[in-house]
């Protein structure tokens, strides 16, 4: 599932390309992925994009916004007369529109958004602007890095709590927009083991937790996300952070700390990376 950086990834394109367009018309293929009536954004003009944790905000010039989760295998891909020739990715995308196109937005000026979505998890919902901090995915989540998780609020989050250390970090309603690839990253970068009960934490580890998350999220934004499954950015374009993880997907390599074997588990059902050796 895409994670902070890869949903940032998406809001700064959707930012680039899509704000200051107007909503013509929108084709609805699948009705349970829309939730709410094409006419509330038609006619619309797209006026800002936030992101909140792991979701989208677009916010309209009519009092609107289309709150969008794409889950695990949703992608949002613009096209217009100045991008129509930028390559998609062949494996993650194909063709647009495909079978997995789901919601197309004729935008004005000739452009076009279309959501894809092979295994139809993701959602998009319409509703006021006002209403979106209500809705029950946005409403519970907990601090954000880059917004509002200051080290003492980690810190709170983390002495609080008997949980394991790996995924309370990703618990969204704890902390917001981290997942697994970040959190199997920041904790080798830490060298904190991802089985650790988060109360056995000291504040010196707890404080460089909190600095490695920032770290791999930076390197995931800067390399444009992580192209793990279906993710691509609003070009139909594939991440790279994939090609430059700490540890997470490294099952069997060697530690590029101290030479020893990555190992992998699985901690609440995900996948789980880390060095023995290094991470205590």
């Amino acid at each position: 599932m895409p994670e902070l950086p890869e949903v940032e990834t998406l809001r700064l394109g959707l930012e680039k390309y899509v704000v200051g367009h107007k909503i013509e018309l929108v084709e609805v293929k699948v009705p349970k992925l829309f939730q709410g009536k094409p006419q509330e954004v038609m006619g619309a003009k797209v006026i800002g994009v936030r992101r909140m944790g792991k979701g989208l905000i677009i916010d309209l010039d009519n009092g609107n916004s289309m709150a969008i989760h794409v889950k695990l295998t949703g992608q949002l891909i613009y096209r217009d007369e100045k991008t129509k020739d930028e390559p998609l990715s062949k494996e993650k995308v194909g063709t647009l529109p495909s079978s997995a196109t789901h919601v197309i937005f004729t935008l004005d000026k000739g452009a076009m958004l279309y959501y894809n979505d092979r295994r139809r998890f993701g959602w998009i919902k319409v509703l006021p602007t006002s209403e979106v901090g209500e809705l029950p995915y946005f409403k519970g989540m907990g601090p954000e890095p880059f917004k509002d998780l200051t080290l003492e609020k980690f810190q709170n989050v983390i002495k609080n709590s008997n949980t394991v250390i790996k995924p309370l970090i990703m618990d969204q309603k704890k902390i917001g927009g981290i997942g697994n690839i970040y959190a199997n990253d920041a904790l080798f970068l830490s060298k904190i083991d991802p089985r650790r009960k988060a109360k056995t934490l000291s504040d010196e580890e707890i404080e460089k937790l909190y600095k490695a998350v920032h770290t791999v999220m930076e390197k995931g934004i800067k390399y444009g996300g992580a192209s793990e499954l279906n993710f691509v950015n609003v070009l139909g374009q594939e991440g790279g952070y994939q090609n430059h993880t700490l540890i997470y997907g490294r099952q069997g390599d060697k530690c590029e700390n101290c030479g020893g074997t990555v190992k992998k588990i699985f901690l609440g059902g995900r996948g789980t990376y880390f060095c023995e050796n290094c991470q205590k």
